[in-house]
């Protein structure tokens, strides 16, 4: 059975998992503000985890492109308090953020995964993740910085750089001694890349499982969805919810959605066609959620 280990969970990928997202930030591209304060972060939280969640992905910076930077403390102020009654709520909780002493803090309070979109390159990254012994990690491949990545991205062979740049940061892990069942690889789908970009990656995505390691995919609401089914981001949630359907049919093994509530609908339905058994290999067709306490 394939498994995300993380600090808490084993989380079995025999069938797709949802990742919600709670923007504790003010400045988010498609729900900024809706969630900026500790109160209605935590209140998102538990409403993710009623809609069927199966991890909740927190961050308090903004990777829109042109976003500030934060100073860690600043992070830190937006989303400890969320982190803290997330950990009481029954499932997996992962650190958005891509700044080691927030990634320490983080994992000092019990969080599982460290969700980081500069692939643990900040300095000291992958030796903490190496040193915890058991946190999930997933890496992320983003050309350039969240302030000027969509200015003039530029690629030879998308899919031999993304694939070798997260071949690469997975091998650096593994030789530091993280175990393979703890990484999880997330294309970086509108991270530095325009939109023929993102559709050519998306098109050979499962070449990149031929790494060896699960993907996480996020295309929600993101613009090239937008340039697409030419919709503002306020009326992408069909474009997001097929998206995520694809990405699982392409074997995907856990999606991050806004939507979470209408994915998980969708996943259902796709499991009752008798569809997501051709998608992951899995035989199993009863709905449940199969997370383990870990010992």
């Amino acid at each position: 059975m394939p498994v995300w280990l993380t600090t808490r969970f084993q989380i079995d990928l025999s069938r797709p998992r949802v990742m919600g997202i709670v923007n504790v930030t003010p400045d988010s591209f498609s729900d900024g503000g809706a969630h900026a304060d500790a109160r209605s972060g935590l209140a998102h939280c538990e409403r993710l985890v009623r809609e069927g969640v199966d991890i909740l992905d927190i961050g308090g910076e903004s990777t829109r492109p042109g976003a500030p930077t934060l100073t860690v403390e600043e992070e830190w102020a937006r989303v400890a308090e969320v982190l803290k009654g997330a950990l009481t709520l029954g499932v997996p909780v992962s650190i958005d953020t891509c700044k080691t002493e927030v990634m320490r803090r983080a994992l000092d309070l019990g969080v599982d995964i460290v969700n980081d979109i500069k692939a643990l390159t900040d300095d000291g990254a992958e030796v903490l993740v190496a040193a915890h012994g058991r946190c999930g990690v997933c890496l992320m491949h983003m050309q350039g910085l969240p302030a000027t990545m969509q200015e003039r991205p530029q690629y030879g062979d998308i899919l031999s750089e993304v694939r070798g740049f997260l071949a690469a940061r997975a091998g650096a892990l593994v030789a530091l001694g993280v175990a393979h069942d703890r990484i999880t690889l997330d294309p970086g789908y509108g991270f530095g890349k325009a939109p023929e970009h993102n559709l050519a990656l998306w098109q050979a995505e499962s070449a990149l499982r031929e790494l060896g390691w699960p993907l996480l995919v996020g295309w929600s609401r993101k613009s090239t969805l937008g340039h697409v089914t030419g919709r503002p981001v306020g009326e992408r949630l069909v474009a997001s919810v097929a998206a995520a359907l694809a990405s699982v049919h392409k074997g995907a093994a856990i999606v991050r959605v806004h939507d979470v509530a209408e994915t998980v609908d969708a996943l259902k339905v796709w499991r009752a066609a008798g569809l997501l058994t051709d998608c992951t290999g899995s035989g199993r067709g009863d709905g449940q959620t199969e997370r383990q306490s870990a010992p």
